[in-house]
């Protein structure tokens, strides 16, 4: 499993929108996605305008064959839903280890 982690700086008046369009556009395209697992979006404590959005694949290879045009126009479709452009800070590509199968040190 694979870990996509984006990083977002959302203005207190958009927040609400934000995640009630995340969910709606972009959880709707993903999930449609094969190898799409599930997606949460974390809050940061102490900045409550930063958000994680932690997405979570069966493998890079499927995260990486979403289509670019399928991303561009669901992008584009959010940013229009939103009413503005709320760009990514940060993206992150975490492996997830498993302990299980990692065997004895």
């Amino acid at each position: 499993m694979v870990i996509e982690e984006l990083q977002f700086l959302v203005p207190q008046e958009l927040l609400e929108r934000f995640v009630l369009l995340d969910h709606k556009i972009w959880t709707a395209t993903l999930a449609a996605q094969s190898g799409f697992l599930g997606k949460e979006i974390w809050r940061t404590a102490d900045d409550p305008e930063r958000l994680r959005i932690v997405i979570r694949w069966a493998s890079r290879e499927a995260w990486k064959s979403v289509p670019r045009d399928v991303l561009d126009a669901t992008e584009r479709d959010f940013a229009q839903a939103l009413g503005a452009s709320v760009p990514v800070l940060r993206c992150t590509d975490l492996d997830v280890l498993d302990i299980g199968r990692a065997g004895s040190a």
